[in-house]
């Protein structure tokens, strides 16, 4: 049987939800064939990097790419703004995906090879990616999947009542990225000399984003304020294109530029995109959260810690389950309250949302004391009608380089 991995994307932040399932798949199954396919160099030496080796040792590795010249000819003219390559990349490879018994994938665009290429017999696995509480991940698509695996039942529930998911078709098994977490303590090179350090992290969707209309008066409250640190660690996707378009709600918009006086200010970090991004050093290494609607915020919630959460956009969120992580801490709709609004999450926090945030940890993941890739990669083979033996699997993973060597800096 063969089983491929797909990683389709501009940014490497999807790997690390799924790749540790291929390789649990590839060591306890030798009669199954694990594949992973790239789209891009960048996919492919993210991948190589955390495989600790197994890459052509049970895992075999291609990367896919634009063939017909009238998609290359599209990707060069509209992926300034769309993910064009994204999207051609599925019909110029049908025949790979014609290969696959079952595909496994972190996202939803794979889904056209069911809805627009008619591949009726390929069974596609969602491993999702975050455990975050947007509805967008709570849509109708969900329900197009032949499994999905979910971190805990929080995240099942609300895909069987919201989206029609048929239970049998869902598996919890945790979160196989908090997998490839360090054993010691997370480190990063930032000054230590006890000013708290704050994780300014918002989110791409221009309908949902605090940083068009409030995320520059939130770097000149830090740069007024010094005695505190600021990580500025926006979505992956915020500033990879000039422009940011959305389609579970259309709007076309722009991050704009990075200003000098935010560049040159000692006291903020700023990380527009690197690997460090994507590891959850920056949520390991905050002392406080700000945010939006990031579904980082549950991997920050894995200790709680303070949060404060920027409402730019008046949204009516009390009770909305989209919005449920803005329990965790105040909620300010002006960048004016930030001060305030830190203090009283600090003031709070072991009284007022401390408990809340390990109620909201405890819903969204399901974690054991066995490895959340090996519980996936059960999952998945028992949908695949194959027996499993629990193999002895460890995953080693390359120490990333959190040296900074962008804009800004401790």
């Amino acid at each position: 049987m063969r089983i491929g991995f797909l990683f389709n994307h501009d940014q490497v932040h999807q790997v690390a939800h799924s790749l540790p399932i291929a390789l649990a798949l590839a060591g306890g199954d030798r009669d199954l064939e694990i594949v992973v396919a790239t789209t891009s160099r960048r996919l492919t030496a993210e991948v190589i990097r955390l495989s600790g080796g197994l890459i052509g040792h049970g895992v075999s590795l291609v990367e896919l790419g634009l063939t017909r010249r009238s998609s290359k000819i599209l990707a060069a003219t509209a992926e300034a703004v769309l993910p064009a390559i994204k999207l051609l990349v599925y019909g110029d490879n049908l025949e790979f995906f014609r290969s696959l018994d079952i595909l496994v994938v972190a996202e939803k665009t794979s889904l056209i090879l069911k809805t627009r290429y008619r591949l009726k017999d390929l069974k596609i696995v969602h491993t999702r990616h975050g455990a975050g509480d947007r509805a967008i991940g709570f849509d109708k698509a969900s329900a197009g999947f032949d499994h999905v695996l979910v971190s805990g039942r929080k995240i099942r529930d609300r895909l069987i009542h919201e989206t029609g998911v048929d239970p049998a078709k869902i598996s919890i098994v945790g979160y196989p990225k908090f997998d490839l977490l360090p054993a010691g303590v997370t480190t990063h090179p930032l000054l230590d000399d006890g000013r708290p350090v704050t994780l300014y992290n918002p989110h791409v969707s221009p309908h949902l984003s605090s940083w068009y209309e409030a995320g520059r008066q939130v770097l000149d409250w830090f740069v007024e304020h010094d005695d505190h640190h600021l990580i500025f660690a926006p979505h992956v996707m915020l500033f990879e294109r000039p422009f940011v378009a959305t389609i579970d709600k259309l709007r076309l918009d722009r991050a704009g530029r990075i200003e000098e006086r935010y560049l040159r200010a000692p006291n903020i970090h700023i990380d527009l995109g690197s690997r460090a991004s994507t590891t959850m050093v920056y949520t390991q290494r905050a002392d406080l959260y700000l945010g939006d609607v990031s579904s980082q915020i549950y991997e920050f919630l894995r200790k709680p810690r303070p949060c404060v959460f920027l409402n730019s956009h008046h949204f009516d969120w009390a009770g909305d389950p989209n919005f449920g992580h803005w329990r965790a801490g105040p909620v300010i709709e002006d960048a004016a309250d930030l001060g305030p609004a830190i203090d009283r999450s600090r003031q709070e926090h072991a009284t007022v949302w401390r408990p809340v945030q390990e109620a909201l940890f405890d819903e969204r993941f399901d974690l054991t004391g066995e490895p959340s890739a090996q519980r996936a990669a059960r999952a998945v083979a028992r949908f695949a009608g194959r027996a499993w033996a629990d193999p002895p699997v460890q995953l080693v993973v390359d120490t990333p380089d959190l040296a900074w060597t962008g804009t800004g800096a401790f």
